[in-house]
């Protein structure tokens, strides 16, 4: 019996909207228009790309039509497209926005309202003249924004204008559907010469393009150009003349453009036994079980992933490996090549729109099946996947910050259920939760490092009572580090140093009234930066000049209070002047490969420290590191935030495993005012159990994971009085909600102004929602996100936050 062909469809659009639309499916598009399928289709007054998430053969003559099916394939399974709509329900988001965080967004597109002169000669004068004039100057048909920019002001309503007596017409320019693939340049052979007396006489003298001949027809008639000149040394010349005479051709291949081909590190020979072991218990996984390879830093993670995944690629499936930061990318691809060659793909933020299109294209036809990435690797369209690993589980850039507000953790072992993968997740700091859910995640552990190195002694230094270098100013250094520094330099030793706060100051102060420079768009005092000299907001973007004055007392002079990364390597350039200083924070890293290549340098040798925020703190393998400094551990100690200690113990723990890699050993000094907190203490004797027990105790009362579930309910608007009033609103419809849907199973706390009150311009209040068993927050939080009066009155936003990982 055949399959009944589909008349309508429903398309996912890209929008904060929660439904599908519906549209009706060409006949000549209808083996094309199947869920998980990118389709074009009109919205109003252009045309989007969309994601069919649904067909039917109800017919219904009102439905505008489907435009365009690029694709042979459907980009998205069936289990990707469960997975997508998973994530709305979970984190109450709609389904379009769900699919747009999967895709690359060089596959949704964009279509474009263009202008275009029909009559000057009927166009009025005034705005109108002046509209007419930039489109004649430009030549040709204008984008509207394009030509709204040229003339300063918006032409929206001049554009209708000319549109209703004919002078101009607006065309819709349909949505790219994404860049074409990359493309190679190859050169293959047209005439079969095989004797050597044929050869003898077609090239005579030309011994040179015989050479090229006889090795292109050892490579099967056919290779690619730069590989004949940049790899083999044949001249470009050379190839030319072959070319010419008529024996070859030029042509092109498609090709997949990856900025990490070639990086391969070649595996260590032989696992430990705890590494064997570990290997055998992920083996014994069962499809869709989870394991917590619980390690302690320099344990050898990487390599028993590796190994767990061999036999599954072995047997043609396909695996992901998820990686927190950029910075780690690089260095896990090499490893990861080494053992897998040019069977990985990469997927990352630092990738072009046209490299990650690539990489997802040979990804989904199955030409590379391990793909190491960040959180959005997660969405990879894998055929046959067998595994999924979350390296470096508990760190919070797993967790989306804008909707959908997914953690990748959570989506690898979701799935991971979905489609039968066995889930790794490695750390040697486990997330709290991940910690308590043994009864559902099999601890693997590995208690010990491998032979090369040994877990460093940590010292915590008392910043209240330690001696300091009295010509450091403002930077908290101490003689202890001073002189383990100068030890290591001494020894041709490499060092790096922490500091979780970038910039060269935290704040300007006037000394005589006290005022801080505010950043005009957020409370929050404005950072110093030296390099380039200015006043920078780190949550908006906002930029002043360095005051003269003081705005506020006129005073001439300001001082600069608290220290970051940019003092911290300006006082070791004074102190050390001899040694090589390179900085790693957000603001050395902003263009394109420079965490590659400040790593790369430090790998080399080229730099003896190394000064950075906590990018510097994870995952990073220097065997010749010997020192680590923690300038000041005190820094997200006593934030407002319930997971500040935990966040303390992780980061310390981490950055101290940095030491120590080679043989040489390591120290690690951690700088604080509070030597006695049970986290920092807990990191010094690395002792994970110690930290984990306390917290989930001190966790217990008031409750707060892993205790219970937690939803962070945000009301922002640019009135502080009607957010205050909104919040109100909000606490009181959500606690009615509850007492009549779910009486005692969820509790709402709130509401309160956010510890960061004002962020770009915008006003913050918080509600809370904590229940023991998270089934009820779903239901709660799905029926608020489509009903809450107060997020149906702009300008006021509402944004719901499950299993948030800062309240701030």
């Amino acid at each position: 019996m055949s399959k009944p062909v589909p008349s309508a469809c429903a398309v996912a659009l890209p929008l904060p909207v929660a439904h599908a639309y519906r549209y009706a499916v060409p006949t000549a598009l209808a083996d094309r228009v199947v869920r998980g399928a990118r389709v074009v289709v009109p919205i109003r007054t252009r045309e989007m790309v969309g994601v069919v998430v649904d067909v039917s053969v109800e017919t219904d003559d009102t439905l505008r039509p489907v435009l365009l099916a690029p694709d042979d394939a459907p980009l998205l399974s069936p289990a990707l497209l469960a997975l997508a709509q998973w994530m709305a329900r979970y984190y109450a988001a709609p389904i379009g926005l769900a699919l747009r965080a999967m895709l690359p967004a060089a596959l949704w597109g964009r279509s474009r309202l263009v202008a275009r002169l029909v009559s000057a000669d009927d166009a009025p004068g005034g705005l109108s003249r002046a509209v007419v004039d930039a489109l004649r100057a430009l030549g040709g048909p204008a984008d509207v924004q394009r030509l709204a920019r040229r003339l300063g002001r918006p032409v929206w309503d001049v554009l209708q204008r000319l549109v209703r007596v004919g002078a101009v017409a607006l065309d819709v320019v349909p949505p790219d559907v994404g860049p074409a693939p990359g493309s190679e340049r190859t050169v293959k052979l047209t005439r079969a010469l095989p004797s050597l007396l044929e050869r003898e006489r077609e090239f005579g003298r030309a011994g040179r393009q015989r050479e090229v001949y006889d090795t292109l027809d050892a490579l099967g008639g056919e290779a690619d150009l730069r590989h004949l000149t940049q790899q083999l040394g044949y001249s470009s010349t050379v190839v030319r003349a072959l070319v010419e005479r008529g024996v070859a051709v030029y042509g092109t291949r498609e090709a997949l453009r990856d900025p990490f081909a070639g990086d391969a590190t070649p595996p260590p020979a032989q696992l430990t036994p705890a590494q064997s072991r570990a290997v055998d218990a992920i083996g014994c996984l069962s499809g869709g079980g989870a394991a917590a390879l619980f390690g302690v830093t320099g344990s050898g993670k990487t390599l028993v992933y590796l190994e767990a995944l061999r036999p599954d690629i072995a047997r043609g499936n396909g695996a992901i490996l998820l990686v927190p930061e950029i910075a780690l990318t690089p260095q896990t691809v090499a490893r990861v090549r080494g053992v897998f060659g040019d069977r990985v793909a990469v997927l990352h933020s630092a990738l072009s729109d046209a490299e990650r299109a690539d990489a997802w294209r040979a990804i989904a036809a199955g030409k590379r099946s391990v793909v190491v990435g960040a959180r959005s690797a997660v969405f990879a369209p894998v055929p046959r996947l067998a595994a999924i690993v979350v390296d470096e589980e508990h760190d919070s850039s797993y967790k989306n910050g804008e909707t959908p507000r997914y953690h990748a953790r959570d989506m690898a072992l979701r799935r991971g259920r979905l489609e039968g993968a066995r889930v790794v997740l490695g750390s040697a700091t486990p997330a709290l939760e991940t910690w308590s859910a043994r009864d559902r995640v099999t601890i693997v552990e590995l208690p010990e490092r491998t032979a090369a190195g040994r877990l460093p002694g940590v010292r915590l230094v008392d910043l209240r009572t330690a001696p300091r270098i009295p010509e450091s100013g403002p930077v908290p250094w101490t003689r202890d580090l001073d002189e383990a520094i100068e030890r290591g330099l001494a020894r041709g030793e490499q060092g790096m140093l922490l500091l979780n706060r970038r910039g060269f100051a935290q704040f300007i102060q006037c000394p005589a009234c006290g005022e801080v420079t505010q950043c005009p768009a957020c409370s929050i005092s404005l950072t110093l930066h030296r390099v380039p000299e200015a006043l920078r907001c780190h949550y908006c973007g906002h930029r002043a000049p360095v005051p003269d004055q003081c705005p506020r007392c006129g005073h001439a002079t300001a001082r600069s209070r608290g220290v970051g990364t940019q003092s911290v390597e300006r006082w070791l350039s004074e102190r050390f002047p001899g040694a090589r200083i390179a900085r790693m924070d957000a603001d050395t890293t902003s263009t394109r490969w420079s965490h590659r290549r400040i790593l790369d340098a430090f790998a080399r040798g080229d730099t003896d420290l190394l000064v950075g925020t906590q990018m510097i703190a994870k995952g990073l393998d220097f065997p010749r590191v010997t020192v680590v400094g923690v300038v000041d551990a005190d820094t997200a100690l006593h934030l407002p935030d319930f997971r500040a200690a935990e966040r303390t113990f992780q980061l310390i723990a981490q950055v101290a495993g940095r030491a120590g890699r080679g043989p040489a050993g390591g120290e690690v000094l951690v700088q604080t005012y509070r030597p006695d907190h049970y986290a920092l203490r807990a990191a010094a004797a690395h002792d994970y159990r110690a930290f984990a027990a306390r917290e989930i105790e001190t966790r217990r009362s008031p409750p707060y994971p892993p205790h219970v579930g937690l939803v962070n309910v945000t009301i922002s608007g640019a009135t502080e009085s009607a957010v205050s009033r909104a919040a109100g609103e909000t606490a009181d419809w959500l606690a009615g909600l509850i007492a009549t849907r779910a009486p005692g199973a969820v509790s709402v706390i709130g509401p309160a102004p956010a510890p960061l009150a004002r962020i770009k311009r915008r006003w913050r209040w918080h509600v809370l929602l904590k229940a023991p068993e998270r089934r009820w927050l779903g239901r709660v939080v799905r029926y608020a996100a489509a009903r809450l009066p107060v997020g149906r009155r702009p300008p006021l936003r509402v944004t719901f936050d499950r299993d948030p990982v800062s309240l701030l």
